[in-house]
């Protein structure tokens, strides 16, 4: 049974957004599965446009799926980055280190969204407002999800990089055809404590 976390005040909720860092590196340790538990329960309690919860989670612990799903997404990135003229040393650096941060993380989580339970317009601009409504659904629950992670001591990465390749992502993980990968999140225990990144300041987002 999942025991639910403290409630936790304004400031500390602020804190952890504050806090929370984008960690590539991990120690080796297993990280439970009640703990991974946790946060898909934090995630599916994220809001969604009209309540549809369109967010689907695919678990990788086994290092096998992990691996296999990894050199997949490799494979279509040299293909991309020759295609564009890149040279293929650099080429072959950036695919290394994509399959390293996949393959070498104790576990991935990988978010897609679906359409089948959201509405239906005969129109192209109805019918794109609501495919980003599913997609921004899903986006705010991986943001509980993180969060939720940095508070358990986890450390965490979001990659968006299936967006690029979803055929591929589709394929290795046999998901449903509905299912459209959105981004991943590798997951464990801090090894490096991550690098702090600065926001723009409020004058420079908010017009009153």
């Amino acid at each position: 049974m999942i025991t639910p976390l403290a409630v936790a005040s304004p400031d500390t909720l602020l804190g952890w957004m504050r806090e929370r860092r984008s960690i590539r590196r991990y120690r080796s340790d297993v990280i439970p599965r009640g703990l991974i538990d946790r946060l898909i329960e934090s995630a599916r309690w994220a809001p969604s446009a009209h309540n549809r919860q369109p967010w689907r989670f695919v678990v990788l612990e086994e290092p096998a799926r992990r691996i296999a799903l990894a050199a997949a997404m490799g494979e279509r990135l040299r293909a991309d980055r020759l295609a564009d003229g890149d040279a293929a040393d650099v080429v072959e650096c950036d695919v290394a280190r994509s399959r390293a941060r996949i393959a070498s993380a104790p576990a991935v989580i990988v978010a897609c969204c679906t359409l089948a339970d959201m509405d239906v317009y005969p129109d192209a601009r109805r019918a794109a407002a609501e495919r980003t409504m599913a997609v921004q659904s899903t986006a705010m629950a991986l943001q509980n999800l993180l969060l939720v992670a940095h508070a358990e001591g986890l450390g965490a990465c979001w990659m968006c990089a299936p967006l690029f390749c979803p055929d591929t992502v589709r394929t290795a993980l046999d998901l449903p055809p509905d299912w459209e990968p959105q981004a991943l999140v590798t997951l464990g225990y801090p090894a490096t404590q991550g690098l702090r990144r600065e926001r723009r300041p409020l004058t420079e987002i908010v017009r009153a």
